[in-house]
């Protein structure tokens, strides 16, 4: 066991040290070849392979390209491990021999490095399956970035038609910017809510010498971003919190003529239902009332494009799993953090079963670049964060406590002698 001087547990990690090349060459390929939501069919196609070769009993296209496993090992817990698949549209800056070779697209959300831990916690977990009893089941999900992933492999019946057994237990990690080596938890909400809509203004075209004539939905559109800011700013209270990100601004196709239309796209996070509802509202009401100031004969029309619930840990679940990581890894390298204001769907598959789950952080930068930049004050300008072109995790040891994370969890709810 490379990474630790603890026993626990010993026996199912030991043949980790062996693999690692294997899973390295896994990752860097993964990397090389990423795929956007609902499309990961090259991803899918490794993960059933490897999980066959494994003695899985895998089922593929669950939600389009949804992998499942499933390793029966007697009486015991039913226990769901989960990977997302699927990239992100960005171009890679990082530089690498095995950077992605897809023009625009990048794994700049580490989900490479997700599916390749997984998979290599279900191959020592099989290997060592004389050391639990129970019942282990893997998932791999395409679409998280779409918020829609973990929702279609429901609707596909993982549950309801018996496509896997219904878990006692659902556990995940993401892996984050901070020093690798490091496992990171939230008590609670741990990720926030998540609403996308896309609002499209509309207006009168015309000629960019007579605006007179016209009724500019960029104008329009504009006073609405700005205006927007103040929701969070004005009327939230200080003591909740939420996000309201405008990402994407879409008006006309030359310089001399006022589109008929513009087109807004934006997040909105949050904690609370009732915060989540004001925002919202406050939203629509922005947009009618500078339709109405422009003098718009239409009104402006809002369309949810995806939705995440609040990430909530379970407690007894998040205890149990951390004293396994204190075991293994030492107290020193667990620690807890405050919640995160992005957003997952992981935990509808533990809602939809009735189970507890667990989301935990595993860390992915260079540690000794992530001491140098706290301790300089410049995180957020030295350390790149989640989707940008420059995030890349270290391979090691990032891979190496990712499988061991993954293998440990599974065995603090698997029955074990």
């Amino acid at each position: 066991m490379s990474d630790s001087d603890h026993t626990f547990p010993a026996p199912v990690l030991e043949p980790l040290d062996a693999r690692l090349a294997d899973l390295v060459a896994l990752y860097e390929d993964l990397h090389r070849h990423p795929e956007l939501a609902f499309e990961e069919t090259r991803t899918a196609a490794e993960v059933a392979r490897r999980l066959t070769g494994h003695g899985y009993d895998v089922t593929t296209g669950i939600g389009v390209t949804g992998v499942t496993g499933v390793l029966r090992n007697g009486p015991g817990p039913v226990v769901l491990l989960r990977a997302d698949m699927d990239a992100l549209p960005v171009t890679e800056d990082s530089g690498l021999p095995y950077a992605s070779t897809v023009p625009g697209r990048m794994h700049a959300c580490g989900h490479d490095v997700h599916v390749t831990c997984l998979l290599g916690a279900a191959d020592l977990l099989a290997a060592g399956r004389a050391h639990w009893s129970g019942t282990l089941v893997v998932l791999f999900q395409p679409a998280e970035e779409a918020g829609s992933g973990a929702r279609r492999m429901l609707d596909d019946g993982l549950y309801s038609k018996g496509l896997v057994p219904t878990p006692d237990a659902v556990l995940a990690q993401h892996v984050a910017p901070f020093g690798a080596g490091l496992i990171a938890y939230c008590p609670g909400a741990c990720m926030a809510a998540a609403d996308s809509l896309r609002i499209t203004f509309h207006g009168t075209g015309g000629h960019g010498s007579r605006p007179e004539s016209t009724v500019d939905p960029v104008l329009m559109a504009a006073a609405f971003v700005q205006r927007v800011q103040s929701v969070v700013a004005r009327e939230i209270a200080a003591k909740d919190q939420a996000v309201v990100t405008v990402g994407s601004f879409h008006a006309g196709d030359s310089a001399n003529v006022i589109p008929d239309r513009a087109v807004v796209q934006l997040s909105v996070r949050s904690f609370d239902p009732h915060v989540r509802t004001a925002v919202l509202a406050a939203i629509d009401r922005i947009a009618r009332a500078e339709a109405t100031a422009s003098g718009a004969e239409r009104e402006p029309e809002t369309e949810a494009l995806d939705s995440f619930p609040v990430t909530v840990n379970d407690a007894d679940l998040l205890r149990d799993v951390n004293e396994g990581f204190t075991r293994l890894f030492g107290p020193e390298r667990v620690f807890a953090y405050e919640p995160a204001t992005g957003s997952e769907d992981a935990g509808l598959l533990a809602t939809a079963a009735g189970a507890p789950l667990y989301y935990w952080w595993l860390g992915g930068w260079d540690p000794e670049a992530f001491r140098t930049a706290l301790a300089a004050g410049r995180l957020a300008q030295d350390i790149p964060s989640n989707h940008s072109p420059h995030f890349v995790p270290v391979v090691r040891p990032t891979l190496t406590m990712g499988v061991q994370a993954l293998t440990a969890a599974a065995l603090t709810r698997l029955d074990t002698p």
